[in-house]
């Protein structure tokens, strides 16, 4: 007796698993995280919603053993025209496995696919020192278009110059 099936009608083995495409996230982290609240408890007493200056940057490189790590920075200011209210830098990771990805799409799962999956994790993080700053109601990021910064970069990629002065 065996434990194989039998091919199915187009000859493939049905007890074989299809190739899976897509990532695991084997771990999440904090790389590094920093509040700052300079004008407490003044800044905790404003009139109206303070100007928000946020900026996003995102990593990925790939490691020895085949995984990939992905990083998210997020910088937030807020401020008012006489003071700075609050700043906070977050420098949040994932580790992750692709499956069955193709070479060409590597790039554009780990800088968009990926950052999405680690995106509400942050978003926490960050509402979270903001509320323990004394903030009420928290600072809550609003979504971010991954795909917009990728192609967004891809873009400016294309536009510089290549070594033979061509663009």
């Amino acid at each position: 007796m065996t434990d194989v099936s039998p091919p199915d009608a187009n000859g493939a083995n049905p007890t074989e698993r299809p190739a899976t495409l897509g990532f695991r996230i084997l771990a999440q982290y904090v790389r590094d995280l920093s509040f700052e609240n300079p004008r407490a408890p003044d800044s905790l007493r404003l009139e109206g919603k303070p100007q928000i200056d946020m900026g996003v940057e995102l990593n990925a490189q790939g490691r020895p053993d085949g995984l990939f790590e992905v990083d998210v920075k997020l910088s937030i200011k807020a401020s008012t025209d006489t003071m700075p209210v609050f700043q906070v830098e977050l420098l949040y990771g994932g580790l992750f496995q692709l499956e069955g990805v193709p070479e060409d799409a590597i790039e554009a799962m780990l800088l968009i696919e990926c950052p999405r999956y680690l995106f509400p994790f942050a978003r926490e993080i960050v509402a979270g020192a903001t509320a323990d700053g004394g903030f009420y109601p928290p600072f809550m990021l609003d979504p971010i278009d991954f795909a917009g910064i990728y192609a967004a970069r891809q873009q400016q990629i294309a536009a510089q110059p290549d070594a033979t002065g061509q663009a």
